[in-house]
């Protein structure tokens, strides 16, 4: 392994992490501009312009909190639980391709940190061990309200997780490669969302719930569980399971965007420019959503994972096999 390949990995692996860093406080601004005029209200706009630096403030006030910790807790697991949502995050995000090769001083560089041949595999299996951030994190607390909203997520988890793993089945088999990749590559002509519209409808429907957004916000509502699996925690670990939620935001939208609609690719404007705009969009999505959807009920929730979108997958996946055999 010659100090070119590594000095390449460790500029990649920086780049990705600048970039969810830099680019969750531009996504909680965007957030909070978008409902507010959907709301028919302003927003931020005293810090900064256009409030561009609101969120940089909230974080500065988060770094300055007191750091409060409960007598009972368990403190080594309180402490590492929220680390653990952040870091399986980042690491889902190093298989995802956000651009074609690129020269840099006569070398070819492709533009994702790492290329493996089973990404997504990768991908869902990391992203299921971020549940458990969120129900150690309740646990650790040793008060019930975080309890509850720790289990509620493990509960999701396993009921989405399930449907949207099986969505992506379908791809797989149209394409025979487990790679993002591969199967972004695969699109040059046309983009899996035409053959596969249900399976994206299912994956997206199952990636809003495993981010535990809007309506499928559970594990953290207000009404029922005062705030949720963050209940008792405060200053940096708080700002750490809020990091978490907007990067796992981008892992499904980058996800979303590698399988279904052709990654990189597009006309004129440079892949990198073209993958930034796509998850902008799906971005956005996501916060439309919030705005408009009112949370659902907890059984109304797993019902829809279990009675609708499972079966939905299964459907699927088996009409997929069988147009894959014909044709192949």
């Amino acid at each position: 392994m010659d100090a070119a390949f590594l000095i390449e990995s460790a500029v990649k692996v920086l780049i990705v992490l600048g970039f969810v860093l830099l680019g969750v406080p531009l996504i909680v601004w965007m957030e909070r501009k978008v409902i507010g005029h959907m709301q028919d209200r302003i927003g931020p706009q005293r810090v900064g312009p256009f409030g561009l630096l609101q969120t940089i403030a909230d974080g500065i006030k988060l770094f300055f909190k007191e750091d409060l910790i409960p007598g009972q807790a368990d403190r080594v697991v309180f402490f590492l639980a929220p680390a653990l949502s952040v870091i399986t995050a980042f690491v889902a995000l190093s298989v995802v391709p956000f651009g074609d090769k690129v020269t840099v001083f006569g070398r070819d560089v492709p533009l994702h940190v790492a290329d493996v041949n089973v990404a997504i595999l990768w991908v869902l299996g990391t992203t299921s061990m971020g549940v458990y951030g969120i129900v150690l994190g309740g646990w650790a607390s040793n008060s019930k309200y975080p309890l509850l909203g720790g289990l509620r997520s493990s509960a999701q988890m396993i009921s989405y997780e399930l449907a949207q793993g099986i969505s992506l089945v379908s791809v797989i088999l149209m394409t025979g490669t487990l790679s993002l990749a591969g199967i972004v590559a695969q699109q040059e002509h046309m983009w899996f969302i035409v053959p596969q519209f249900f399976a994206f409808v299912i994956f997206l429907l199952c990636g809003i719930a495993e981010t535990n957004r809007a309506p499928f916000d559970l594990p953290e509502a207000e009404t029922e569980l005062v705030a949720g699996f963050h209940t008792e925690y405060s200053s940096m670990k708080f700002a750490l399971y809020f990091l978490a939620e907007y990067a796992n935001m981008m892992v499904v939208s980058a996800v979303a965007i590698s399988v279904f609609f052709g990654g990189w690719r597009g006309p004129f404007l440079p892949p990198v420019a073209w993958f930034l705009i796509k998850l902008s969009l799906f971005l956005f999505f996501f916060v439309w959503l919030r705005a408009t959807f009112p949370r659902l009920r907890y059984d109304q929730l797993m019902a829809f994972g279990w009675k609708v979108l499972l079966p939905a997958s299964l459907l699927n996946l088996a009409v997929t096999a069988v147009v894959v055999a014909l044709t192949g």
